[in-house]
């Protein structure tokens, strides 16, 4: 990504824009073929001879068409002829977002194959679900990093539209009006370089293009701040049912040497604030003046690299997370008793409505049983098997099932199938 987002591949990209538009105007018959032969094999561009010139013209786009006219004999004319220098540098910019997205996107596939391999290892994995940081009822592992899965597919499908917007370019002049470019033109460099021509533009392409596109990169990044985030949670010491790998000779603290803490999911979750702020940044870059104004550029050129640039990163960084995180299923399973069995209200109530009773009744004499096993910190079957309101309605078999954590995982497999994670059932 570095590279991408280099001078010399900014330069690059501006000297391939020139020539495919020199290639148009050549194909239209308008300037000599032997010419564009010559500025084809000619043409070069030094990055510190630009920026010396741009030190005299303060224009870095003057700056660069000077120095690849110096490489040059008197075909150096055809040069930037009949564009206006956004002509170049929106065009060239979307060429380059097309190399950052293509990078993007293996991130982002890579990311999902690795959520979708543990979401199969670890489906009936069970664990306790939690509702508002209490322990809720059973789930599984599996199905946490399944809802994972499928956020990342729909990123994907995100990323995909946002990208194939930025991934365009303008060739029409001044203000948009193709007065001395053709269109044949625009729509041959943009095909020479694979991006889509832009329907509409004026001297720039317009900006809220690439604000939904900052935007979907901050929103992947927030699905990846919110996976990491869950992982910091689940590493707690009062947990512990999942842990970053500790490498031996890592050290977690320089006070106190028992700290394993989850720096890497920090790490990225502290990112994601850095790709939001810069959403705010791209919305701000869509009103510009009239036809254009310049205030977009210098922003610009923050938000776009420093945005790839980390979001590439916490892919490739929380991938190594997840491909190298310890897990510990017996944990789980064990966390599951720290509320004494009281995460089996919910079925315990609904068998007493089958049972015959109102929900009001079932509830209001469950509830007190809750209360006294949590207040007294004692186990809540215990309670149940003595309550005679129980008892009279419900049978020792019925009871032993209410408190059965196999039944709230019974439709997982449903779930994976919908997921496309199993095979469709026969």
């Amino acid at each position: 990504m570095g590279h991408i987002w280099s001078l010399q591949n900014q330069y690059a990209a501006w000297l391939a824009v020139e020539i495919a538009i020199d290639e148009a105007w050549a194909k239209l018959g308008e300037i000599p073929e032997e010419d564009v032969r010559k500025i084809k094999e000619n043409a070069r561009f030094d990055v510190d001879r630009i920026a010396e010139i741009e030190a005299v013209t303060h224009h870095d786009v003057v700056a660069f068409t000077r120095d690849v006219s110096e490489s040059l004999g008197p075909e150096r004319k055809w040069i930037h002829f009949g564009v206006t220098s956004t002509d170049v540098v929106d065009t060239a910019q979307g060429y380059r977002l097309k190399q950052a997205n293509a990078q993007l996107r293996q991130g982002i596939v890579t990311l999902t194959a690795t959520l979708k391999k543990m979401a199969l290892t670890y489906k009936d994995t069970v664990m306790i679900g939690r509702t508002h940081g209490v322990q809720a009822e059973p789930t599984t592992f599996g199905l946490k990093i399944a809802r994972w899965y499928s956020e990342m597919q729909r990123n994907l499908a995100r990323f995909d539209r946002a990208a194939k917007g930025v991934e365009a370019g303008k060739i029409s002049g001044a203000v948009g009006t193709f007065a001395n470019v053709p269109p044949e033109i625009e729509e041959f460099v943009c095909e020479r370089l694979g991006i889509t021509a832009q329907p509409i533009s004026s001297q720039v392409l317009p900006r809220d293009l690439h604000a939904d596109y900052i935007a979907t990169l901050a929103l992947i990044g927030t699905s990846i701040e919110e996976f990491a985030t869950e992982i910091r949670s689940l590493q707690r010491s009062e947990i512990h049912e999942v842990e970053e790998h500790f490498n031996p000779g890592q050290k977690g603290s320089s006070a106190m040497p028992h700290k394993r803490n989850p720096i890497g999911s920090e790490n990225v979750t502290g990112l994601a604030r850095v790709l939001r702020g810069n959403v705010i940044t791209a919305y701000e870059n869509v009103s510009l003046w009239h036809e254009r104004d310049i205030s977009h550029s210098s922003a610009e050129r923050i938000i776009l690299p420093e945005s790839t640039t980390l979001l590439d990163y916490m892919l490739h960084r929380f991938n190594r997370i997840l491909t190298n995180l310890d897990v510990f299923p017996e944990t789980m399973k064990a966390n599951m008793g720290r509320t004494y069995g009281l995460i089996y209200s919910q079925r315990l109530l609904l068998k007493l409505i089958e049972a015959g009773m109102s929900r009001e009744d079932a509830y209001d004499l469950v509830q007190p049983l809750t209360a006294q096993a949590w207040d007294q910190q004692v186990q809540f079957r215990p309670l149940v098997e003595a309550s005679a309101g129980i008892t009279q309605r419900l049978s020792p078999a019925e009871i032993a099932d209410a408190f059965d954590y196999h039944y709230h995982l019974r439709r997982v497999d449903n779930i994976f199938r919908r997921l496309g994670l199993l095979p469709a059932a026969k």
